[in-house]
């Protein structure tokens, strides 16, 4: 019962393009990236 509601919700927002699920992924990704990418950079110039 529940497996089929979030089916059909997903359904919907999938209809309407973009849902706030897919808008929290790319976010929370990005902010990853964009915290991590520094770090990164600072250690492969420690290490070259």
């Amino acid at each position: 019962m529940n497996s089929q509601n979030e089916m059909a919700s997903h359904f919907d927002a999938e209809q309407q393009g973009f849902s706030t699920e897919d808008i929290l992924w790319a976010v929370g990704i990005w902010s990853v990236i964009l915290t991590l990418s520094p770090v990164i950079v600072f250690y492969m110039l420690m290490v070259a």
